[in-house]
């Protein structure tokens, strides 16, 4: 059967896209944030993940004020790299699973979660940046990739309880996949920043910190802060991190922590990356 072996969360920056696509990886501003990635790299080599299901949000490339799906999950083949105003980030198309995808569609609705299915869309900085993050510059990326585009952007979003409990749902829908395929669940976006308005530039250190303790050991609490919450204390794009509460509720209530990084600034905004490994099957594998 498939089986959900780790979780990974990081931020989604476009800026950082840039730093590498344009070769400033190295600069002194940008160094420190690659460095925090080292780790990942060799990690997920390691691992060799079949199928990354991605939790991401979509930067008006796919979707705009026309349509606003609340939860959407790419069931299609391949996806390609949206132009978001300065030409597409030379990165490879994304290779869909659409069986595990429509497999999950079909089980999450069945429980109560209306998602939209996409079969034909445009993939942005949202879902390739933590891509090149964790896989560097590769020709192809080395896995298929399901997109999972949630509303972050336009009131009203949904609320952490509800990712989090959907998480739950799509690890019982990769549970009941009869395949053998090592997939990974990454929850992207955040942390704290804001991009306009008086409190544009905003960093929380604290808050932050204290998300990516509670994400490790107490993640049902964590789901019930409310959504007002987010926005007063981590900034207006703060909201990103419920993103990550999926993530985590596909994994075990117990994970191992094999990785932490967190790095101010990266262009105005917090990075934070986690790896979580479920201990079970870490012991079975």
């Amino acid at each position: 059967m498939a089986r959900i072996s780790a979780g990974v969360a990081t931020s989604h920056v476009p800026a950082i896209g840039a730093a590498l696509d344009l070769g400033k990886s190295r600069e002194d501003y940008w160094a420190p944030v690659f460095a925090g990635y080292d780790f990942s790299k060799q990690w997920i080599a390691d691992e060799k993940p079949d199928v990354i299901f991605l939790v991401y949000n979509d930067h008006a490339s796919a979707f705009d004020l026309k349509m606003i799906p609340t939860f959407a999950i790419g069931c299609g083949e391949r996806y390609g790299i949206a132009d978001e105003g300065w030409g597409a980030r030379p990165v490879p198309d994304v290779i869909g699973h659409p069986d595990l995808a429509w497999h999950i569609a079909h089980s999450v609705i069945l429980e109560g979660f209306d998602l939209t299915i996409i079969n034909e869309m445009d993939v942005d900085h949202g879902l390739t940046v933590p891509l090149s993050l964790m896989f560097g510059q590769p020709d192809a990326w080395p896995c298929t990739v399901i997109p999972f585009a949630v509303n972050v952007v336009i009131y009203p979003q949904p609320s952490g309880r509800r990712c989090f409990e959907l998480g739950r749902a799509i690890r019982r829908a990769v549970d009941s996949f009869d395949e053998d395929l090592n997939v990974q669940i990454w929850g992207t976006g955040g942390m704290s920043h804001q991009l306009q308005g008086p409190r544009a530039g905003l960093i929380n250190r604290d808050f932050d910190t204290a998300f990516l303790d509670r994400l490790v050991k107490d993640p049902d609490s964590l789901a019930d802060i409310p959504l007002v919450e987010y926005m007063r204390e981590a900034g207006s794009e703060g909201v990103e991190l419920i993103m990550w509460l999926i993530m985590r509720g596909a994994l075990d209530a117990e994970v191992l922590e094999r990785h932490r990084f967190y790095h101010v600034p990266a262009s105005n905004t917090a990075v934070g990356h986690l790896i979580l490994e479920n201990k079970e099957s870490r012991s079975n594998s």
